[in-house]
């Protein structure tokens, strides 16, 4: 049997097996519904805000701001549609940049058709956002800048900080998508004056639909979903009571293991690194060279193609991706690798490895076994 090697933690991870323990009493014994005021709902309550409790504790913000929703892409919603719908009678102007994943894109374009103004600002080769660009680009009509943590294919941070200050200087609220740097590096939502701030459970060991929006106190926004005064008044719905525990685990996890954690995997992903650079030639590592993800390598391989890379490294049981997993079923460009230059199509294959928790040297030994040997077949074999 092929050995399976999973390479593509930041299109999904696997559910922490603590994490899987503590949401199983929700699909058995307490499930109640947490609006409920008898005891099978004051239970359940209780384990719903110590949750939140938990997410306020790592990324340091009010337990009071945390929202929980069904995923990251509502959460991006929210937040965009919101803050648009609620400071209208302010401007009509949103700034995002080329880079961002579709669950931000979109909804920008979305407004767009709807007589809002919207400017995507172009990042570097390195996929950096330029603060002087940024602060050109702010109006006396923006309302909103929303510009992510951390990228989700190349890794690559963004000056978050800078961002921060920048929009609180000039009083427009600032959405961060922090969907790739929650868990994996230390975001603080209060130090760096972030407005509304978008979480996703299946990326940081829970379960997959969960996420959460942060909402700075006094930041207005309009609520995506209508219904109950669930979530005071926030968000309509009842709420996903076991995904919301194992998303309070998982945070919980990470403030304790973070640290270890992320050197853990920045010290596999640089020895890899370094190999690939030293045995295979024609290989260039995509994304800003100090201010990435430790966790993430973006690969352009000369002379190959990224579909065969895929197929091949998928028939060695070994699992990467060429992008986001939402852009995925076909290969193609990459939005991001081209908003920064990165040559692709037929003489340039690119991949995105992205370790995670389970993987060990073991798992990058088998790649590095693997890669180069696939490397030198492609390259050799005859054009079609």
């Amino acid at each position: 049997m092929t050995r399976q090697v999973y390479l593509d933690n930041n299109a999904t991870t696997a559910v922490h097996p603590e994490v899987l323990d503590a949401m199983l009493p929700f699909f058995r014994t307490s499930f109640g519904n947490p609006s409920s005021v008898h005891w099978a709902g004051r239970a359940v309550k209780s384990a719903l805000e110590e949750a939140r409790d938990r997410v306020a504790t790592l990324i340091n913000c009010d337990s009071l701001e945390v929202v929980f929703t069904s995923c990251a892409t509502e959460s991006n919603n929210t937040a965009i549609k919101g803050a648009a719908a609620a400071r209208l009678s302010r401007g009509n102007h949103i700034i995002t940049t080329t880079v961002e994943h579709p669950a931000v894109t979109t909804p920008c374009l979305f407004l767009e058709h709807q007589g809002f103004q919207i400017t995507c600002l172009d990042v570097d080769k390195d996929g950096m956002l330029d603060l002087e660009t940024l602060e050109a680009a702010v109006t006396d009509q923006t309302i909103l800048i929303s510009a992510m943590y951390a990228n989700n294919e190349t890794g690559t941070i963004f000056p978050v900080r800078e961002i921060g200050e920048l929009a609180a200087r000039r009083g427009v609220s600032f959405h961060c998508d922090a969907v790739q740097a929650i868990g994996k590096i230390p975001v603080d939502f209060r130090g760096e004056n972030i407005s509304l701030l978008s979480i996703s459970g299946h990326k940081l060991y829970a379960p997959k639909g969960v996420g959460a929006l942060i909402i700075r106190k006094g930041t207005k926004l309009y609520p995506l979903l209508h219904g109950g005064p669930q979530e005071r008044n926030r968000r309509g719905g009842t709420e996903n009571v076991a995904g919301i525990v194992g998303l309070g685990k998982a945070c919980e996890l990470a403030s304790r293991n973070m640290q270890a954690e992320s050197e853990r995997l920045r010290m596999l992903r640089d020895r890899l690194e370094e190999y690939l650079l030293a045995k295979v030639p024609d290989v260039r590592v995509n994304g800003h060279p100090v201010r990435r993800l430790p966790n993430t390598t973006n690969l352009s391989i000369l002379n190959v193609e990224s579909d065969s890379l895929l197929f091949n490294l998928d028939l060695a049981g070994i699992a990467v991706s060429s992008g986001s997993a939402c852009s995925s079923g076909a290969v193609k460009t990459s939005h991001v690798l081209k908003a920064m230059g990165v040559a692709a199509g037929a003489t340039v294959g690119n991949i995105r490895i992205s370790l995670g928790r389970e993987n060990g040297a073991e798992d990058v030994d088998y790649l590095l076994e693997v890669l180069p040997e696939i490397v030198q077949r492609l390259r050799e074999s005859p054009k079609v």
